[in-house]
């Protein structure tokens, strides 16, 4: 394995009922004013809302709320939401939702406090932060991101049509609070999407750099078996406990660094869905379906030792009379029939990608990841838009 260094400060509280048990003792801890970060509602509906509220009454806590937050987060609310924060001399902020909404409050957390443009010095390029941002709390709603317990943020400059990712460990949350129990009442569509979502960051980390045999490999093709069985399961039983906690435990093992550990990390398909993002504010986990397969149907014979064992030890493909080039594409083809299976599109003609697209504007935009197992260009890039198309 490659060399690397591990932290993780988020304190995870996971299961049924955590939120009623520690919210009110963890939200002491900080000062009076919390902001309280949710999306379009849909919390207010569930009783999730109510018994957050309950718990933070119960705390003592003056609650600040700040609503609204879409998928696909903007540096415009960003910004919204520092304004109230600062005004209302805010001392936590506790993001209750799914990937989004706990993207757009690490942001806020560190725009409430900073002087300068947090576009411009920390997601146009990478930057060195040398404050403290307000201190975050978050409450998972939606298995997907696994933002919780990593300071990952993707935001969208809308001005720019630039859809960028940074991830500040001092962004990290200071606790999360997971409840799978939360996710029960995600529409079908959404809970596959956030499941797709969960198998790319694995296959994004581990279609790379090194080839040997790898704890975080090994690790990643145990997660990938395990998204694959559980989303089958939750599609058959929304309510399936055993499935939607895997999922959630999945979600967060994708992304709170373990996995990446020694690895050189790809990701282009992301840069590749988040720019598509930027320009028709798709939906991510089904921008990812439609690009993967088209993707590593470029890339595979490049990485071939790698797409050999995804094919026998994630799909369980029989390597018995195949060479080594059909037992890769194999794998692809049964990745690509396992997004038919799970009802995600396949061409992005079905995520509204119309004619009056300019998708070469859209490839020319996409920044080019450098763990690729294939160097990519912008006119490849295109190509694979255009066959996805």
């Amino acid at each position: 394995m490659n060399n690397f260094i591990f932290e993780n400060t988020t304190k995870t509280f996971f299961g049924k009922g955590c939120v009623r048990e520690y919210l009110s003792c963890l939200s002491g801890h900080y000062g009076q004013n919390v902001m309280l970060a949710y999306g379009g509602g849909s919390i207010k509906k569930n009783g999730i809302y109510d018994e957050v509220m309950e718990s933070l009454k119960k705390a003592g806590k003056n609650i600040i709320e700040f609503s609204g937050i879409t998928a696909n987060p903007t540096y415009a609310k960003v910004l919204e939401g520092a304004r109230l924060a600062r005004e209302n001399k805010v001392e936590l902020i506790l993001g209750v939702g799914g990937g989004s909404v706990m993207d757009c409050c690490k942001a806020i957390s560190m725009a409430a406090v900073y002087n300068g443009d947090i576009w411009a010095d920390f997601w146009a390029r990478p930057g060195i932060i040398e404050f403290e941002p307000l201190p975050l709390g978050v409450i998972v709603t939606v298995a997907g991101t696994g933002s919780e317990m990593n300071g990952g943020a993707v935001i969208t400059n809308e001005t720019l049509k630039i859809k960028t990712g940074r991830d500040y460990p001092k962004c990290n949350p200071k606790f999360t609070l997971m409840d799978p129990a939360y996710t029960y009442s995600v529409p079908k569509k959404q809970m596959v999407s956030g499941g797709f979502d969960i198998l790319s960051h694995i296959m994004e980390t581990y279609f790379s750099e090194p080839n040997e045999d790898n704890v975080s490999d090994d690790i990643s093709e145990a997660l990938m078996r395990g998204v694959i069985r559980d989303l089958r399961a939750a599609i058959l039983n929304p309510q399936d406990y055993t499935a939607r906690s895997n999922l959630m435990w999945e979600s967060t093992m994708a992304e709170n660094r373990i996995v990446k550990l020694g690895k050189r990390m790809d990701f282009e398909c992301h840069q590749m869905e988040h720019q598509l993002g930027a320009y028709t504010n798709c939906n991510h986990g089904a921008g990812l379906a439609v690009l993967h397969p088209v993707y590593y149907r470029h890339i595979y014979q490049d990485g071939l030792s790698k797409f050999q064992k995804f094919a026998v030890n994630v799909w369980g493909i029989s390597p018995e009379g195949k060479t080594q080039e059909e037992l890769a594409r194999a794998g692809v083809e049964a990745l690509a029939d396992f997004i038919k299976e799970i009802g995600l599109p396949t061409t992005l003609r079905e995520l509204g990608v119309d004619e009056s697209t300019d998708l070469k504007v859209i490839a020319d935009s996409c920044n080019l990841a450098l763990g690729s197992y294939k160097k990519m260009t912008h006119e490849e890039i295109l190509e694979i838009f255009r066959e996805c198309y």
